[in-house]
């Protein structure tokens, strides 16, 4: 990965219990492809600008902090990936046994779900809602 690479991803660090586990998650429900397969301690996906570091209990994300706390899976922070089809995700991803965390919300942005990955991570699909094309000006005569 090359500098200017770096400067086009969004990075997100997910503390995970199972590399493989999650690789296989990410790569094979949500079109992730792995740039780095350094499992059982690490590994690095990827879905357009973003960049997914998934780090296991061997990697140096999920070292203690001085204070001895450790970094854990599942929290409430999430990656959010948009798509055109929430019905049509959520079909898919039930038929291939992946657990949600809630129902479909709506608000004025649009709808969500969550589900969650191997280790309890969240990862919310969001469907924008259709916003009206401003009205154009009838052209002068």
């Amino acid at each position: 990965m090359t500098a200017t690479d770096t400067e086009r991803l969004a990075h997100i660090r997910y503390i995970v219990d199972d590399v493989e586990a999650a690789i296989g998650f990410y790569t094979g429900h949500l079109g992730f492809t792995v740039r780095v397969n350094a499992a059982p301690a690490f590994a690095d996906v990827v879905r357009g600008p973003l960049r997914l570091l998934l780090s296991g209990p061997a990697s140096s994300g999920a070292r203690p902090m001085p204070d001895g706390a450790r970094p854990v899976a599942g929290g409430w922070n999430r990656i959010h990936l948009v798509v055109d089809d929430l019905e049509a995700e959520i079909d898919r991803l039930r038929a291939a046994g992946v657990p949600f965390r809630n129902t479909v919300v709506s608000g004025p942005g649009g709808r969500q779900i969550l589900l969650t990955d191997p280790a309890g991570n969240l990862v919310e699909l969001f469907q924008p809602a259709p916003h009206p094309r401003p009205a154009t000006a009838a052209p002068s005569l």
